[in-house]
């Protein structure tokens, strides 16, 4: 068994009630940030952690759509909504610390609130940006340690359980994984007491 496995059991279990439970995190959270990240999306794109497909309808028509998972359950779930959104997207199996593509492929890189839950976000976040093509965007939104101290303890709490039960963390920074990379960060948000940080990056080389 490789150490995705059990992670991969578990998403494919969550595929069922994961449409639910994310549509009350976007109404309460996070707003409008699949429209925001998705709309920025040009040329050749790679969705990182695509899972159910709920960005699917936020992207332009003329952009070229791949989209990667580690899960299948989540992934049967984006091909039927794909095929009633009449969305062309290539989808994949495979994991973000890995992606499975050459360097310099596509244009835009996003992900949306899965490096929360990736076990190894760096490692993700240089294989983002390793098969961006030089001057390509990486876009990133997800929930992040909040700018109070009292809610950051909160997550602290939080965590003493849900990451061994779930992977989820509530106080990593992908922010800071972007900028020891060295990219520029070209625009940046963060709202809701800091809980959300939404970012867009450009590799120059």
């Amino acid at each position: 068994m490789t150490k995705a496995e059990p992670w991969r059991r578990y998403w494919d279990r969550k595929s069922a009630t994961y449409d639910a439970e994310m549509g009350v995190w976007d109404r309460r959270l996070f707003g409008d940030s699949r429209q925001w990240a998705c709309g920025q999306a040009v040329g050749e794109v790679l969705e990182v952690a695509i899972g159910t497909g709920l960005n699917l309808p936020c992207y332009p028509a003329e952009v070229t759509l791949t989209g990667l998972d580690l899960s299948e359950g989540m992934l049967a779930i984006a091909r039927e909504r794909a095929r009633r959104l009449g969305r062309p997207v290539t989808l994949r199996v495979g994991s973000a610390e890995d992606l499975p593509f050459a360097g310099a492929s596509f244009d835009t890189v996003l992900c949306t609130f899965g490096l929360c839950a990736i076990p190894g976000p760096a490692a993700a976040v240089g294989e983002m940006v390793r098969v961006l093509r030089p001057g390509g965007r990486l876009i990133l939104v997800d929930h992040v340690g909040s700018s109070s101290r009292v809610v950051r303890g909160a997550q602290w709490l939080v965590e003493l359980a849900s990451v061994p039960l779930a992977g989820e963390h509530f106080r990593r920074r992908p922010l800071e994984l972007v900028e020891a990379l060295g990219l520029p960060v070209e625009r940046r948000e963060r709202f809701k007491l800091g809980l959300v940080e939404r970012l867009v990056a450009r590799r120059l080389s």
